[in-house]
């Protein structure tokens, strides 16, 4: 058994047919197909096609018998994506088959081939011997080699442009970052700027990344522009391969104007969806566009644009895809799945409304479908936005960090020796002390202008309550020690460190 690779595996074998007549030859297929169980989709004078049931290993193969001249062309070849990129061999095994299979079927009608005959010529007469040019891998067989994937051509015209523009934004974002990476270099000699990190973030947020603060305060570009940045090669290329296989079978269904509309409305529906559950970070990729697509293709074969023997085959595996996607980035890390399930219900509602003939006497203008569509858009646009607050989580993340630092401060005076100076207990107190609590109230006050989740907001009246007590509590020991140079304590005094213990236990 050989294995096939390839971005879409298939094996192909040229059968000389000799003095062996076509039509005969068709018959025996179409009866072998029959016999292995296959579902015959199309049969012509041209040819046939058939698919075999889903598989673990690639779901589906499509089988086609094509008649050239002399020759008739066998081939397998798989309908879905293929995870690493090869057939598993089944491909290899499927001809195995139908080559047995034939051999048995000619030689038990060889008595009766005119019947045959009589009955399959009265059959192709009723049949379309064009559909091999609108079957579902029609565009995916001009694809000669890998390079054509990057040209556009008849029925595949945005998915190339899109996929160009994908690699130069990132090629763009690496050059940028390498460039300052450089500047670094000479700037701090062999070492980093202690701020690297956060210089890159920076530049990923000057290249459009997805950002919920920043899109809520009214940079709405960021909804285009994050669907084409990408974290790393993998993932761009993994996301590109995705496309590819979805503008090959559905951008000649849909027609360029449609597809490039459900492709940056499904990306920005995933952008609003996701930063609806992402109150902090950045979001980036073309995944919630090409998972639209995933959901346009879903409606395109419920609304029987495809042929219906086709259509169970595509479906199962392009539901099996889009599943194994969705579980991929509920368990799967920096996965966002908000924009996946975004993206795919949109692609999914768009299609549907772009595409779908309620009632074949009466044609709906495609103005008004895109009329109707584009408002929906609006309205869930609007509403998002609206509902939507803005939260000043990372704002408050840096407070909180610079709040604790200063409360870390009050070890160093818990203990201090009693035989100590009075004076230097009172310089302890006021540097490790006094002054550190002042600058909480401080941060306090800043916090306090923040619009917080309401579990941040929670921790922040937390924090209120201890900048108060502990500010209280080194006053008190400051006012004690000054007054008694033995460092007892007041009354007061010892009930204000607890009140600050407390507090501190229970945000534990």
């Amino acid at each position: 058994m050989s294995i096939s690779w390839g971005y879409s595996p298939k094996i192909e074998k040229y059968i000389p047919l000799a003095d062996f007549p076509a039509d005969k030859y068709l018959i025996v297929a179409r009866q072998a197909i029959e016999n292995l169980g296959w579902s015959l989709s199309h049969v012509s004078e041209s040819g046939l096609i058939a698919y075999t049931p889903i598989s673990f290993q690639s779901y589906s193969e499509e089988i086609s018998i094509r008649i050239h001249g002399n020759f008739a062309v066998v081939k397998s070849e798989c309908v879905g994506i293929q995870m690493l990129f090869n057939d598993y061999g089944k491909n290899d095994l499927n001809l195995e088959k139908f080559f047995h299979e034939f051999e048995y079927v000619e030689f038990h009608l060889k008595d009766v081939w005119e019947e045959n005959l009589y009955k399959f010529h009265q059959l192709i007469a009723t049949q379309d011997d064009r559909y091999f040019e609108k079957a579902p891998l029609a565009t995916k067989n001009k694809i000669k080699n890998v390079l054509f994937l990057f040209f556009p051509q008849k029925g595949y015209t945005v998915t190339p442009i899109l996929i160009l523009v994908n690699i130069f934004y990132y090629i763009a974002l690496v050059l940028f970052s390498i460039v300052y990476l450089r500047y670094q270099f000479v700037r701090n000699g062999s070492s980093y700027d202690p701020d690297f990190i956060e210089a890159l973030k920076r530049i990923a947020l000057n290249f459009g990344v997805n950002q919920r603060n920043l899109v809520l305060g009214g940079e709405y570009w960021r909804l285009i522009t994050y669907q084409f940045i990408h974290g790393s090669k993998s993932h761009l290329f993994f996301n590109m391969y995705a496309l590819v296989y979805l503008g090959l079978m559905i951008e000649n269904k849909l027609g360029w104007k449609k597809y490039l509309f459900i492709y940056l409305v499904s990306g920005i529906c995933g952008g609003l969806v996701s930063l609806i559950f992402h109150q902090e970070g950045v979001m980036m990729g073309a995944s919630g566009a090409i998972m639209g697509l995933y959901g346009a293709f879903i409606a395109l074969l419920i609304t029987n644009s495809f042929e219906r023997k086709a259509t169970k085959a595509l479906l199962m595996s392009t539901m099996i895809v889009s599943v194994l996607v969705l579980i991929n980035g509920a368990f799967g890390k920096r996965v966002d799945n908000a924009a996946h399930i975004g993206g795919f219900v949109s692609g999914f509602i768009f299609t549907y409304l772009l595409n779908y003939k309620w009632d074949e006497s009466f044609e709906i203008k495609s103005w008004a479908r895109y009329a109707v569509s584009v408002l929906l858009f609006l309205m869930f646009f609007s509403g998002v936005l609206h509902f939507s607050p803005k939260y000043g989580t990372e704002e408050y993340r840096k407070l909180r960090e610079t709040f604790n630092g200063n409360m870390g401060s009050l070890n160093s005076i818990m203990n201090l020796k009693i035989s100590l100076p009075k004076d230097v207990k009172l310089t302890s107190i006021k540097q490790d002390g006094i002054i550190p609590m002042e600058r909480n109230l401080v941060v306090i006050k800043q916090m306090q202008a923040l619009n917080l989740k309401p579990e941040d907001a929670k921790e922040r009246e937390e924090k209120i309550k201890l900048s108060k007590a502990s500010h209280r509590a080194v006053m008190l020991m400051y006012r004690d020690i000054k007054a008694d140079s033995t460092y007892r304590y007041s009354k007061q005094t010892s009930n204000a460190l607890a009140q600050v213990f407390e507090i501190l236990y229970k945000s534990d």
